[in-house]
């Protein structure tokens, strides 16, 4: 009888034991302690505690990465299914979601955590490219935000209300998509009804989703944010599914914050004018003169300070409890955003798609220590794809990957591998 080399049966002995821990540890931490969940009003304070799902794909990929022998890669698995991630509900009947909702406020509820869930179901969503799909009209997609809210009850929850839904209106889509502006009015008022709803739950925490810091202008999406209810949410999110970093997401949510305030509540001649708020493409603050560094520029934060020179000018210091909190999406922020050689492609890079040799970034918590960010939150499933990505090559194949990426939503285990070995803070357990 061949004796077992023991390197290779300790190696899997302790692949083994850490893919247990990861899951024992996810129940470890949501064993009941007082202050776990969000308390009184639906609201995110430092002392919720967030629902980590002991059956996520992260920990299906550490049993799968321990019995094909790849111990390195189950161990960064099993770490990463310690940590919360939030629950996207994409489709389905009214029936369908009312139930998937349901089954998993009650799991979290049962061991005294806070769920992230996300409503990803708009009519027309991302203007029919890889994340396309949505809602067949606005009456259906209100019954099916009914059904999601029923769902939730009277349970604790963190809803992310339609990622890019917003920043990504119909208009946006082209000049044939919405010629009269009867979509984007719809979706509209149809975001507005989602985030009314959603928070009519006694103990849901609600944030409308507001693209990220390299997408909208402040005052552009700080406009389209009041149009479409933000202040009978909680809030709103920042950099759902995109790579940008997490300090410069906060900086842009406290813009954007302050130029609500601004233009609703600040001084008189300024009401109704989020289009005069500075944002990160400019700011009336600069000198504007042509020397470098002497206007805004959005790749270079240290221009952001004329940025900063016009809120502290023309805003002062509203008062905090009058200012919108925001949740930052950081499952893949860790090294920061992708940018690809310059001239390596003639087309559109698509530097938010499926971006190459990406790393996890700071950990989900509602403990944060930064003015206005209720959250740091892993919104995107890490390991998900974001689609087929072609960098505008007009083929099929990815060419940083040389292959056809999944489709959206599929399970991507050589990118989750990548992610977790490129974490930046390096991935521990969640204790």
């Amino acid at each position: 009888m061949t004796a077992r080399s023991p390197g290779r049966g300790t190696a899997a002995a302790v692949a083994a034991l850490t893919a247990c821990l990861a899951l024992t540890a996810t129940q470890a931490a949501a064993a009941p302690v007082p202050g776990g969940a969000a308390q009184g009003r639906g609201e995110v304070t430092p002392a919720t505690r967030f629902y980590v799902d002991p059956h996520s794909k992260a920990a299906k990929q550490a049993l799968a990465d321990v019995r094909s022998g790849d111990f390195a890669d189950a161990a960064n698995m099993a770490k990463l299914a310690s940590w919360p991630q939030a629950a996207w509900f994409t489709e389905g009947t009214p029936q369908e979601v009312r139930a998937g909702v349901n089954t998993l406020v009650r799991r979290a509820g049962a061991v005294h955590r806070t769920p992230v869930l996300v409503a990803y179901n708009v009519p027309g969503r991302d203007c029919s490219q890889y994340s396309s799909g949505g809602a067949a009209s606005s009456a259906a997609y209100r019954q099916w935000i009914d059904a999601f809210a029923a769902g939730i009850g009277d349970r604790s929850a963190v809803v992310v209300v339609e990622p890019d839904g917003l920043a990504l209106l119909p208009k946006d889509c082209g000049p044939a998509t919405d010629p009269t502006g009867e979509l984007t009015a719809t979706r509209v008022a149809d975001l507005a009804y989602a985030v009314k709803t959603l928070k009519a739950r006694p103990h849901t925490a609600v944030y409308l989703d507001a693209g990220n810091v390299q997408w909208r202008a402040v005052g552009d999406i700080a406009q389209r944010l009041l149009d479409a209810g933000v202040r009978q949410g909680d809030g709103f999110s920042l950099n759902v599914s995109n790579t940008h970093p997490t300090d410069h997401n906060a900086r842009y949510g406290t813009w954007i914050a302050e130029c609500m305030w601004y233009a609703t509540e600040g001084p008189a001649p300024a009401r109704g004018h989020t289009d005069w708020c500075a944002s990160q493409y400019y700011s009336a603050a600069a000198p504007n003169d042509g020397t470098p560094g002497n206007s805004v520029n959005s790749a270079d934060p240290a221009t952001w300070r004329w940025t900063d020179a016009w809120f502290d000018q023309n805003a002062g210091t509203p008062p905090a409890t009058a200012l919108s909190h925001f949740v930052i999406d950081t499952s893949r922020n860790g090294l920061g955003a992708w940018t690809p050689e310059p001239g390596k492609y003639s087309g559109d890079p698509e530097p938010w798609c499926n971006a190459p040799g990406r790393g996890l970034g700071p950990r989900p918590t509602a403990d944060t220590g930064v003015p206005l960010t209720d959250a740091y939150l892993w919104i995107k499933v890490p390991g998900e794809s974001d689609g087929s990505c072609t960098r505008g090559t007009g083929g099929t194949v990815d060419p940083e990957y040389g292959i056809v990426d999944p489709p959206a939503g599929a399970w991507w285990p050589d990118q989750v591998h990548g992610l977790a070995r490129n974490a930046a803070p390096r991935l521990t357990f969640n204790r």
